[in-house]
């Protein structure tokens, strides 16, 4: 079959309509479906180096936590403990009291405990004035205060000798948690 000029013209044309078709909405269609792939792709490699990184740092922050919580154990334990602030003072001054026994340490008298509360911490100081007949005995009595756990800290410390005896005073803080945990002692029971 012979095709005329006309007809072959017309198929020209729908040639030229497909064609022009093709180019103006499959090709877009493609070239979009192939942006979205390579964002895809590079949105995967993104996440793979992400989570590569994370595994790298994983024993790092095991490491770091380890130590936090040590820390934190090891802080807890130079903090006194106790259900009413009363009884804080009394721990304080109790511990006090037995380094000065196992050291030799006559006591004189004590004062009674002085307390200050800020930022949800409760210090409280002790005073206490002291005897003894050997020089030795004090510098173990504080190296026993120095070592005290919980932490017992001298902030004000004297000595004088007169004759074969030693007198002295101290002064010594301990820290507790001041806050709800504590009840204070003029609270209503």
């Amino acid at each position: 079959m012979q095709l005329s000029p006309r007809e072959r013209n017309i198929l020209i044309m729908a040639g030229l309509i497909a064609l022009a078709f093709v180019s103006t909405s499959i090709f877009p269609t493609i070239k979009r479906v192939y942006q979205e792939r390579q964002a895809s792709i590079e949105s995967v490699q993104l996440d793979i180096e992400r989570e590569q990184r994370l595994i790298t740092n994983t024993a790092g922050w095991r490491e770091r936590r380890v130590e936090a919580e040590a820390k934190r154990a090891e802080l807890e334990a130079q903090i006194f403990g106790g259900i009413t602030v009363p009884i804080v003072e009394s721990n304080i001054q109790s511990a006090l009291l037995q380094y000065a026994r196992e050291t030799s340490i006559t006591v004189s008298s004590t004062r009674l405990a002085e307390r200050l509360e800020a930022d949800g911490w409760l210090l409280i100081s002790q005073e206490m004035s002291f005897q003894t007949d050997n020089a030795a005995n004090t510098v173990e009595f504080l190296q026993k205060l120095e070592n005290s756990v919980p932490k017992l800290r001298v902030t004000d410390f004297s000595l004088t000798r007169s004759r074969n005896q030693y007198s002295g005073s101290i002064t010594v803080v301990g820290f507790a948690r001041g806050n709800s945990q504590i009840a204070s002692s003029t609270s209503p029971r």
